[in-house]
């Protein structure tokens, strides 16, 4: 292993983002309704159901949580706010990616078998794979997982031939 340093990718998380700015406006909007015309009761009770909606666009933004690996010299890590997977290098054979609506990340141990994690959302289930975000680049994954020292696993039939 040659990282020597702690090396980070977050993934983007778009609608977190959308969801942050489009409850600003709706707040402002809010304001603007009730700025119209202060003196009826109905643009007040809808300017204040407006800028209520907003805050609750914005809470709900501020709680989506972006995924987060990191490498450093011993461990590879996964986290995901509370969900937290650490693996040793070791135990790590290989990677793959899941296209999709969201990708995902899966990790094989030296033998190729794909690894289980816990659920991320908690249930009982385990999962073969690491869920990213859809907006996260392939690319971007590959150079990290290279950075590593991670190979690709090869899902070619006539591999070596």
């Amino acid at each position: 292993m040659s990282v020597t340093q702690k090396v980070r990718l977050t993934c983007p998380l778009v609608h977190k983002y959308v969801e942050l700015w489009g409850g600003a406006a709706v707040v402002a909007l809010g304001g603007v309704i009730i700025a119209l015309d202060p003196s009826h009761w109905a643009s007040v009770v809808l300017g204040v159901l407006t800028i209520g909606a907003g805050l609750a666009l914005v809470w709900h933004g501020l709680r989506a949580q972006t995924p987060v690996l990191e490498i450093d010299g011993q461990e590879f890590c996964y986290i995901r706010g509370r969900y937290v997977v650490r693996i040793p290098f070791s135990e790590i054979g290989s990677y793959y990616l899941l296209p999709g609506r969201i990708r995902s990340l899966g990790l094989c141990d030296p033998t190729g078998r794909p690894k289980i994690f816990p659920s991320v959302e908690g249930r009982r289930a385990g999962r073969p794979y690491l869920p990213l975000t859809a907006a996260t680049s392939p690319a971007k994954v590959e150079a990290f997982m290279n950075t590593a020292g991670i190979p690709p696993r090869d899902r070619s039939i006539t591999a070596g031939a």
